[in-house]
């Protein structure tokens, strides 16, 4: 179809979904409880990690909000959509946007967790990152008209990126990135502590490297380097056997990475040749992804001053796929891969998949990248208004440039159009979904209170 042809499609999707029904949000009656989607969720993941994620998810609606894909999911499904479908982060919240470093060195900015990336209907990305700055904007005490000003900074810089998208060349999107420098000149307007912050977190980016997880991560034992336990959140693997039982760790680790290996490119695997697996440790990340397994690999080059941390994370299906379709990937480590590399304007060089078998005899996916590789996420509860209306502008350019990568951004363009009604929809769909959101929460609380389940710290 041509460029007309595209634009006419774009704009007659407007009948299936006209632009003010974004706005709406109203929880039908057999809307599933939000609870019972969360223990389903459970039902795959290590049992004594669950109660964690639980504690961190009631902190705050926020940190419910981060923990809930699932639930936000299976929402979206109910609202309207043009039909017109891209590559989804499945989880673009504001606090899944940060810098790191690039292969070329250089630090950018980009969306950072694909854990739930499929293709679906790019509305759900904007929705679930403009709820995001409602429910943030909340919890830093900023008024609803402020709190507007900033979910509809973010919907509009989407709609306006997606039609400067729509006038490039396909390599002109492919090559279009944010870098720090760019996000801190973007900054200076707002000026004052905001500038401030921002450069200290850059600068902070750059020191969180491998030499930094050297000396924070490891210690020698018996003339041996090794990963640090801090049980629950740092176990090596020796601790997690069963008592009684020995394995050949070394061994099954060699042959994770082989296979791992081979989901490289043919440079990446004679680079990655040059290291010796060394120790391997389980580790608890994030507010949603608790529970599901994830592995610290310490490996080292030409000598113990030569680390390279992998961080090897267990990938389920992904929460859009019961509404948007199964992946066309039999491994959905490979499924985040792809979609990762599609979505990003440059990513980890040692990003890669492999199947791996676990501790109870089951084959699990994994995909795998650096730990540290000078990542930073934005300090949230400490924006301003104004900086955070500058801030929801980043992430919407962002969300629109991984998405004209993968969907029609010339039709997307042609139905958002240049007026701002799809703008006031989003903004006023996310302060109806943050009255869900803190419903939610709230229900997750009475849950733990009443013992339907159990939320501890991770401090034992």
């Amino acid at each position: 179809m041509d460029l007309s042809g595209r634009a006419a499609a774009g704009k007659a999707a407007r009948s299936q979904a006209p632009r003010s029904s974004h706005a709406a949000w109203e929880p039908a009656a057999d809307r599933p409880d939000p609870v019972d989607l969360l223990e389903a969720q459970a039902r795959s993941r290590v049992p004594e990690l669950v109660p964690i994620r639980y504690r961190r998810m009631v902190a705050s609606p926020f940190a419910f909000f981060r923990g809930a894909a699932a639930v936000m999911a299976s929402d979206l499904a109910r609202t309207p959509a043009s039909g017109l479908r891209a590559q989804l982060c499945g989880d673009a919240h504001l606090s899944n946007f940060g810098v790191f470093a690039a292969p070329d060195r250089t630090l950018v900015f980009d969306l950072d967790d694909f854990d739930e990336t499929l293709p679906g209907p790019w509305e759900w990305d904007v929705k679930r990152l403009a709820a995001s700055f409602a429910i943030a904007g909340r919890a830093n005490g900023l008024k609803r008209k402020e709190r507007r000003a900033v979910t509809r900074a973010a919907a509009r810089e989407y709609r306006e990126a997606m039609r400067g998208f729509a006038a490039m060349r396909n390599l002109e999107v492919w090559y279009a990135r944010l870098d720090a420098e760019a996000v801190l000149r973007q900054l200076r307007t707002g000026g004052g502590k905001a500038l401030k912050r921002a450069e200290k977190a850059v600068a902070k980016a750059r020191a969180k490297d491998h030499l930094r997880a050297l000396d924070r991560l490891t210690e020698r034992v018996g003339g041996e380097l090794r990963i640090v336990s801090d049980p629950p959140l740092v176990v090596p693997v020796e601790e997690l056997l069963p008592e009684g039982e020995s394995r050949d760790v070394e061994q099954s680790l060699l042959e994770i990475l082989a296979a791992y290996r081979s989901s490289l490119r043919g440079d990446r695997r004679h680079l990655l040749d040059g290291y010796r697996s060394r120790h391997l440790a389980r580790k608890v990340v994030g507010v949603g992804s608790v529970g599901t397994r994830a592995w610290i690999v310490l490996l080292t080059g030409e000598d113990d001053r030569d680390p390279l941390f992998l961080q090897a994370k267990e990938a389920e299906a992904s929460v859009l796929e019961p509404y948007a379709g199964k992946s066309r990937f039999a491994n959905h480590g490979r499924r985040v891969v792809e979609g990762q590399q599609l979505m990003q304007a440059a990513s980890d060089i040692f990003l890669g998949w492999c199947p791996a078998l676990g501790f109870d005899g089951k084959e699990r996916h994994f995909y795998l990248r650096q730990l540290w590789d000078w990542k930073r996420s934005a300090e949230i509860e400490k924006m301003a208004p104004k900086t955070m209306a500058i801030y929801a502008r980043i992430c919407g350019w962002t969300l629109a440039r991984a998405h004209a990568r993968s969907g029609d951004r010339v039709a997307i363009a042609a139905y958002l159009g240049a007026g701002k009604s799809f703008d006031r929809a989003i903004a006023e769909f996310s302060e109806l979904y943050a009255d869900q959101s803190e419903c939610d929460h709230a229900a997750l609380a009475a849950a733990i209170e009443s013992g339907r389940v159990e939320a501890e710290d991770a401090q034992r």
